[in-house]
């Protein structure tokens, strides 16, 4: 009879087997359930708080639209996430209410370390620049088609309020 070796896996670039997967192999939901179970570890509890909440709305995103989301989609959720913090910060800050805006504050933080990295404004109008030139836009009518060229380019790199408001500068100049 032979010998029985133990099975080994192979240490692929991309194996979804190995123990320890190096950050740029894992996908980003995969980074941040890893990051939930180091700020476990850690005891930080408005970490552990942000990334659950986090987690939450991306399971809920899934369980809705009957999907699994890749990358842009967790970034999608993100941004959204991002803006709601955005609204309710101004709405506490204007209601004097600072400890619930500095909670909101320190879940963006939390949120902004699984963005993508943010444009400049000067790269910011130098898409918007060619976009419009691009989709041949001349008169605020042909915004739709200049935000549709932009938006997948842009998605999570930049705050489309701002490029919205580039856009309209650039096509009523």
């Amino acid at each position: 009879m032979p010998a029985v070796l133990p099975f080994v896996l192979p240490d692929f670039p991309l194996s979804p087997f190995r123990r320890h997967p190096r950050e740029h192999d894992m996908s980003l939901k995969a980074r941040i359930t890893e990051d939930m179970k180091s700020a476990m570890k850690a005891k930080e509890t408005e970490r552990l708080a942000a990334i659950r909440l986090l987690l939450a709305a991306l399971k809920q995103k899934e369980v809705d639209e009957r999907i699994e989301l890749d990358d842009a989609g967790v970034v999608s959720v993100i941004d959204k996430m991002l803006k709601q913090r955005r609204d309710s910060i101004t709405q506490y800050e204007a209601a004097q209410r600072q400890d619930l805006a500095d909670k909101e504050k320190a879940e963006m933080v939390v949120l902004m370390a699984y963005m993508p990295q943010q444009l400049s404004e000067a790269e910011i109008d130098e898409l918007v620049a060619k976009a419009v030139t691009d989709s041949g836009a001349a008169s605020m009518q042909d915004m739709g088609k200049v935000m549709g060229l932009l938006r997948p380019q842009l998605a999570g790199r930049a705050d489309m309020g701002v490029v919205s408001a580039r856009i309209k500068a650039k096509l009523s100049a």
